[in-house]
């Protein structure tokens, strides 16, 4: 049974990566709980912002810079551009300088275009400024891998689920913001709406800066310590609880000095005083009290196979293409990717069906969808969790709960397609079911990516991401060329996300060789 006071607790950790066992939400004094507050908080800001210009563009921006319908629609996918390239360099970013400076270098940023949206003056300048904007979007790659450094295997997927769930409702939360903050300018500050949508984007950018500027300030690379410095303290872990072999997954540069010291006759200081441990004798570390039970072999593969190294270019080809890896990026294609699309559109899809709505009322409507994620992908995650713990480990039972939640997202598009309903308490209900297999399927698949390649976690991350992305585009590309028939593009959007997502179901979720992430 689940204790409530976990989330107040300092967490059992790992002895070896001290990786935690539990989420400390509620406790931003313990190193773990602000971690995971600023994963999901920084990645909420960025979304808003990433997502600011769909909630005035309807009516306000397009009258203002004289959009046409398919002006906005191309809006839309330039806006999911500069994401996708952002989250393939991410990736790697993370695994070379650690996810927590790639998270900061992503909102800073992406900070400098939102600061200049108010600049824009024509269609062209508008679409330059969502291009760069979209950077902010790329920052879901490190906090997905920030988390992953801080949880471990049986609470990753619930921890990963949460801060994803919680980031993305800034997709739905910007629904009710821009609105506000620019009816708030008009009516209070007597701006005309010319100058009022321009101010409000100086808000998020405000806040972007702030959050990292205290990300810098407050949290740490890794458990351990810095990012650098990262397989040198699992080697010092390993040997403080008696084991003396070496990780053999620990970069080349790193074990060539050790070699080097050896051989000209000199060493530096062991990092445990060998006397203090006699036969069978474990030495204490500052987490004693915290850690967790574990086998002297699944501490082995803990620091071979989970502590992340910088891989080649070669090795990151390797790592893309393995089937494994694909059914990662399939299934974030059309999930995240579909909630991207739909998250541009649906606004005006229910201004469409519902034109007594007006702007602020299918934008609130709209914003439901984004919110649901709060409750929804923590769903996704948390019974990945359950069953893949309930399951004595299978991974096999976290890949058939993504390909369930994958499919009925497809069912529930090609329903809302099918029906286009003009009765309103159907459409938002539909839209919602939607949402939580989309949602739950966002959730479930990065509970399953840690365990892909752990110690290539950045790689596959960045990879996921980027398809999810892509999977945007192409569906803003569907919604671009069929046009105000939303309807249409919805059951082709299903459609199309069955079919991707059934054959993963034969893959094996492993790639073979793989030691670590079982």
């Amino acid at each position: 049974m689940y204790n409530p006071m976990l989330l107040f607790k300092a967490p059992m950790v790992n002895p070896i990566n001290l990786k935690a066992e539990s989420i400390p939400a509620l406790n931003v004094v313990n190193m773990y709980g602000r971690v995971w507050f600023f994963s999901w908080f920084g990645f909420l800001i960025a979304f808003w912002s990433w997502y600011a210009f769909p909630p005035l563009l309807s009516v306000t921006i397009s009258k203002d810079l004289g959009m046409t319908t398919t002006d906005v629609l191309n809006s839309n996918i330039v806006g999911l551009l500069a994401t996708l390239l952002v989250r393939l360099i991410a990736g790697p970013a993370c695994d070379k300088f650690g996810p927590r400076l790639t998270f900061v270098g992503c909102l800073l940023i992406g900070a400098v275009p939102t600061f200049l949206a108010g600049t824009c003056y024509t269609i062209g300048q508008l679409m330059a400024c969502r291009f760069f904007v979209g950077i902010l979007g790329g920052s879901f790659v490190p906090c997905q891998v920030w988390s992953t450094g801080f949880f471990d295997k049986p609470i990753v997927g619930t921890s990963n689920a949460f801060i994803a769930g919680f980031g993305n409702s800034g997709g739905g939360i910007t629904y009710f913001l821009m609105p506000a903050i620019f009816d708030s300018l008009v009516r209070r500050q007597g701006l005309t709406p010319h100058v009022a949508w321009r101010v409000t984007f100086v808000v998020p950018g405000i806040c972007i800066v702030a959050v990292a500027i205290a990300m810098l300030l407050l949290t740490d690379d890794t458990p351990t310590g810095k990012w650098a410095d990262r397989h040198q303290a699992a080697q010092r872990n390993l040997q403080a609880h008696g084991i003396q072999e070496t990780i053999v997954d620990a970069p080349t540069g790193i074990l060539a000095k050790e070699d080097d010291s050896s051989r000209s006759g000199s060493s530096s200081p062991p990092a445990v005083d060998e006397k203090t441990l006699e036969a069978g004798q474990r030495r204490p570390s500052k987490y004693a009290d915290h850690e967790a039970p574990l086998s002297e072999q699944s501490m082995l593969d803990t620091a071979r196979g989970e502590i992340v190294v910088k891989p080649t270019m070669k090795e990151m080809m390797h790592i893309i293409i393995t089937p494994q890896t694909l059914v990662c990026g399939a299934a974030y294609f059309c999930t995240f990717g579909g909630e991207l699309a739909i998250n541009s559109i649906l606004g005006k899809y229910y201004l469409r069906n519902f034109p007594r709505l007006g702007q602020t009322g299918s934008g609130n409507w709209a914003a439901m969808f984004g919110l649901l994620n709060v409750v929804f992908r923590p769903i996704g995650g948390l019974v990945s969790d359950y069953i893949y713990n309930k399951t004595g480990g299978s991974v096999w039972a976290k890949k058939y709960w993504i390909a369930f939640l994958c499919v009925g997202t497809g069912v529930f598009q090609i329903v809302i397609g099918v029906l286009d309903t003009r009765h309103q308490p159907t459409l938002i209900g539909l839209v919602a079911g939607m949402a939580f297999f989309m949602d739950a399927g966002n959730g479930a698949l990065f509970a399953y990516v840690p365990h892909v390649y752990p110690q290539a976690n950045g790689v596959v991350s960045g990879f996921t991401g980027a398809f999810g992305n892509l999977g945007g585009i192409i569906c803003a590309v569907i919604f671009r060329y069929i046009g105000t028939d939303y309807a249409k593009s919805f059951w082709i959007i299903g459609i199309l996300t069955i079919a991707m997502n059934l054959p993963g179901l034969l893959i094996k979720p492993f790639p073979k060789g793989q030691i670590a992430g079982r």
